[in-house]
Parts: structure tokens; sequence; C-alpha cells
């Protein structure tokens, strides 16, 4: 007997009192606000929020973010009443209030084992008569020890899978922002070919590959450079990737956790992007960034991974 599977929710606090923080909840009902009895609680000073401020509810395989509050809960930008989430929607606790990451994942029960049947009865069997001595057969030499048999040879490795498109999510998180893909494979470099540019020091053209084969998500060097590490060890062509594994695009990074389910999440401070082209003379050179934002300098998770 199958149990209904294990869906656990995980927030990961992008902005507010609990930066970089990440919370798992396996409960039908979760609770957002300043009231003690909330599960996800914020700082009694935060009055931006209500007391319950917002209600994250299962309803069957899916889940409802209901709002309780004055201020508003945003999903993606946008003011919501009540709404169904998405694994990687973006939520705002108010204008201005603090945001998390909505993630999924599906865990399954464990099967109800059947209760095993009793032992039969033991059956007695009836009583035999005595049997006449039987002579003793006449012993033989022991048998010769046989040649040992040729030794096989050990199979060779099955080949790496080839890189094939999949209808396969995929989810990056970099500094405050999150990348979100529904396909299958995706280029990492700084071309404009690629679907993840990422502009850093190191990074070259046509970088790196993430694809799923197997039943399992993989990384694929297109460097020829062993710069793509895996734990510490260069990938050589190609790896699949297990739940926890560190990722490395070279020694200057950056750098990423693997979290299941096609989840990317940045473990260390990456270096900065490379700088623009310079404009040409008489004009302008683009506004400033504006103050306290730090971008890729710094990563959410260097709290919860460091």
């Amino acid at each position: 007997m199958k149990r209904p599977p294990i869906i656990a929710v995980q927030l990961i606090h992008l902005s507010g009192p609990l930066k970089g923080q990440i919370q798992e909840f396996a409960e039908g009902s979760i609770l957002v606000g300043r009231h003690p009895s909330c599960h996800v609680r914020f700082p009694a000073d935060v009055t931006v929020l209500s007391r319950t401020h917002a209600e994250i509810v299962r309803d069957g395989n899916q889940f409802r973010l209901v709002d309780k509050s004055t201020n508003g809960t945003f999903v993606n930008g946008k003011r919501i009443t009540e709404t169904f989430l998405k694994s990687g929607d973006v939520l705002a606790f108010a204008e201005g209030g603090p945001k998390v990451s909505f993630l999924t994942e599906v865990k399954e029960a464990p099967a109800v084992a059947a209760a095993p049947p009793p032992p039969p009865m033991p059956v007695r069997p009836p009583a035999r008569a005595p049997e006449a001595p039987r002579p003793e057969p006449p012993r033989a030499e022991p048998p010769r020890p046989a040649p040992p048999a040729p030794r096989e040879e050990r199979a060779a490795p099955s080949p790496a899978p080839p890189v094939g498109k999949t209808k396969t999510s995929m989810i990056v998180q970099i500094g405050p922002t999150l990348r979100s893909f529904k396909e299958l494979p995706v280029t990492i470099g700084t071309g404009t070919k690629c679907e993840l540019v990422l502009p850093f020091p190191g990074i070259q053209e046509a970088h790196a590959q993430i694809f799923f084969a197997q039943g399992q998500y993989w990384i694929k060097d297109l460097t020829g450079l062993g710069v793509v590490k895996v734990g510490g060890q260069p990938v050589g062509t190609q790896v699949p990737l297990n739940l926890q594994d560190e990722l490395s695009l070279g020694p200057r990074g950056p750098a990423f956790r693997f979290m299941g389910e096609g989840r990317f999440a940045e473990v260390a401070s990456s270096p900065s992007p490379a700088p623009p082209a310079a404009p040409p003379p008489g004009k302008g050179s683009g506004a400033p960034a504006p103050p306290g934002e730090d971008g890729a300098k710094k990563s959410v998770f260097k709290k919860f991974f460091g």
C-alpha cells in the first residue's frame, strides 16, 4: 500500500531580516507574519507586516497563497488576494517588505508493509522403524583440485550519455536573482548564443553545459582546459551531479551548490562581472548603480553555506 507523496516547501529569504536563511516545511498550512504562532515569524518591529500576514495552504498536490494582511501580498510583483503558486515564484509580503523564493520538492512516502501471515503449525512426522546399519563404502582417493579458470576481463564502463533536448526544469540563483529554464540543455558562457550568460572573469564564450540524461542532471566542460570542477575534481568531459555537489566553473568562480530537482544555488562570493565597453566620446557613461546594491558580488547563500 502506497501513501500520498510528501511535498516539502522551501522558502529562501531574498531580503528582509531573515535574508540568506532557508526554511523547509512539510505542513499542510504555513502561516507568515509577526505573531508567535506563525511558522515563518518575522520580528515584531517589522510593522509593515500584519500579525498574521499570509497563509500557504496545500490543496492536493498544489499550494495556494492567501492574503490576510492590510498592506498586501505580492507574487512576482503582482498583488494577489488568493492564487496558486509555482516552484520558483518570488513572494513579497507588503510593498517593499521581505521577499522569499518559493520552491517545492516531492519526496516519496515509504510504502506500508502488510503484516506477514502466521507461520504454519508444525507437522510431526510419523515414527520410523530403525534401519539396519549399512556397510561403509570403500574410501576413494581425494579428487585433485581443478586448474583455476581463466580470469575474466573487467567490463569497460558504459559510455557517457549523449546530450539531447529534454523538457526538464532548471533554476539558478545568483545573488538576489533567479533564472528559470523549462528545457535542457542550458549552455553557460559569455556568448550571446548562451542560454545563461555569466560575464565573469575567466568564463569563456561557451564554457559549460547542463543537461539531463539517464534520470540525472549532468555537467559538461566545453573549454577543454579542465577548469570546470565538481567537489574540487575536474569533470574531464562530463559527469553526473549528486545532491549537495559543489560545482565550480573556474579558479575564480562562480561556484554553485546542486540542491536537487534542477536547482543550483550560489555558495561563494563571485568575482565582479567584466566591465562594459567605454562609451563613445561625448556620450554619458550611464546612471550609477543605486546605493546598497551588491548584485553578484555577494551571495545570499553565504550565511547559510558559510
